[in-house]
């Protein structure tokens, strides 16, 4: 399986050899569904880091032929165990309120949805702010002043995130209109903002890098050539 170490930030494959994956099943005999607790234990294989994940999952579950158990439809509930969230680490240069918001996003997934959903909207609006230095009045202004500036896609899916996170930041006109947003919903938005954090801030640092490091060669051959001059 693809896996991406939420400690190191490296993509990498996981075999049988790095994970393993437990059940436990729990029926009452009395009566009511029953459901399977699932348990997964992931060791990075990466050699600088040898970090483990441990997540837990509760399904709803039949009894299949031979006493076997069997998960059925989605996840009930997901946990992350070890580390609290799936939050990846990013380099320091990029403004500490937006990498909180994130973070804070990340940690709130599975225990509001709305929540984390209005926390990639602010860290949203903390981004273009910062990133493309434009300040309105609102972040539906904000969002409409880089369309000229990104892929008509991203904005589209820029301006998603506004949508869905006006959902946990202002209530509906009817109170009793109740929309409701999902964890997966919510992994989404953050899925969004981690590839904006990349595709801004850390490919710009990398290409300053590149661009500086060619100057400065420039520099040394250029002083090497005036002192074999001199």
């Amino acid at each position: 399986m693809n896996y991406t170490c939420p400690h190191c930030n490296r993509d990498t494959t996981i075999t049988d050899s790095d994970r393993i994956v437990d059940y436990v099943n729990l029926r009452i005999e009395s009566g009511g569904l029953a459901k399977q607790f699932e348990i997964q234990y992931i060791v990075c294989p990466n050699v600088n880091c040898n970090k483990y994940t441990l997540t837990a999952s509760l399904y709803d579950a039949t009894l299949e032929h031979y006493g076997y158990y069997a998960p059925t439809g989605e996840a009930l509930f997901m946990w992350n165990l070890v580390p609290s969230a799936n939050i990846k680490v990013f380099p320091d240069y990029i403004p500490q309120p937006i990498i909180a918001d994130y973070n804070e996003a990340c940690l709130i997934k599975e225990l509001s949805p709305k929540a984390s959903a209005t926390l990639a909207r602010r860290c949203l609006q903390g981004m273009i702010r910062n990133f493309w230095s434009i300040n309105k009045k609102s972040l539906y202004e904000e969002i409409n002043a880089i369309q000229d500036k990104v892929d008509q896609l991203t904005w589209e899916a820029i301006d998603a995130v506004r949508s869905i996170g006006n959902i946990g930041a202002h209530m509906q006109k009817d109170i009793n209109c109740m929309i409701d947003v999902h964890p997966g919903e919510a992994q989404l938005l953050i899925d969004l903002i981690e590839t904006l954090l990349k595709e801004w801030y850390v490919n710009r640092h990398e290409r300053e890098q590149k661009m500086q490091a060619i100057i400065e060669l420039s520099k040394q051959k250029s002083a090497l050539k005036a002192g074999q001059t001199e």
